[in-house]
């Protein structure tokens, strides 16, 4: 049964953040798997029946391509898939909790659907209306984007903001409230889902 976030998780990530090795790892690996891992997987299963089944990310970054080898991710994420690239994501580091969903990856050919439909009058002033609501509930707006236009669309179009993502997530850093630390939290992330929701299903609609 989900409890909370305990504070132990917060202060796990920000003494990781200062000795990101294997020898801190292994000597405080029993704190990661009581105070991040097992809170996060019974969050997870809590909001399993509206969202659906989530993976939980691995500890361990991918070093094979990157200058930093740091072995370790200073914060554990989770996402509840609702299609290609798209879904719902939380996350736990040192700051908090940080909340977001959207379109965060795909295939060009979906990138191509994307902006068709921002394109359309009606699909594309939906999508004017879920962001505009968002917006005022404290999310920002993000993802990759252009920096000229995308071709096949002039640069006058009312829509060209949008034409130019790539990728389109909306997110909220929540921090370190009080009721992080209580089954309360299972509430907040549900009412922050609840108010993507539109947008992953918009999404999940055109993008595929």
């Amino acid at each position: 049964m989900f409890t909370g976030i305990p504070a132990a998780a917060l202060d796990f990530y920000e003494d990781l953040a200062a000795d990101n090795s294997k020898a801190f790892w292994t000597a405080h690996k029993d704190v990661y798997d009581s105070a991040v891992k097992a809170p996060m997987t019974a969050l997870m299963a809590e909001l399993e029946p509206e969202f659906g089944t989530a993976k939980i990310f691995r500890p361990f970054r991918d070093v094979r391509f990157s200058k930093d080898k740091t072995p370790y991710k200073t914060a554990q994420g989770a996402v509840v898939r609702t299609g290609a690239g798209a879904g719902y994501y939380v996350q736990i580091d040192a700051s908090g909790l940080y909340l977001g969903g959207g379109f965060y990856s795909g295939m060009p050919e979906q990138v191509a659907r994307f902006r068709a439909a921002v394109d359309e009058e009606v699909r594309g002033a939906e999508l004017i209306a879920i962001l505009d609501k968002l917006r005022k509930a404290k999310f920002t707006v993000g993802g990759d984007q252009l920096k000229t236009k995308p071709k096949g669309y002039e640069a006058d179009h009312p829509r060209i903001e949008l034409l130019r993502h790539k990728s389109l997530v909306v997110s909220k850093s929540v921090g370190c409230p009080d009721w992080l630390h209580t089954k309360r939290a299972a509430t907040e992330v549900r009412k922050s889902w609840e108010a993507i929701r539109p947008l992953v299903e918009w999404l999940a609609a055109v993008v595929g």
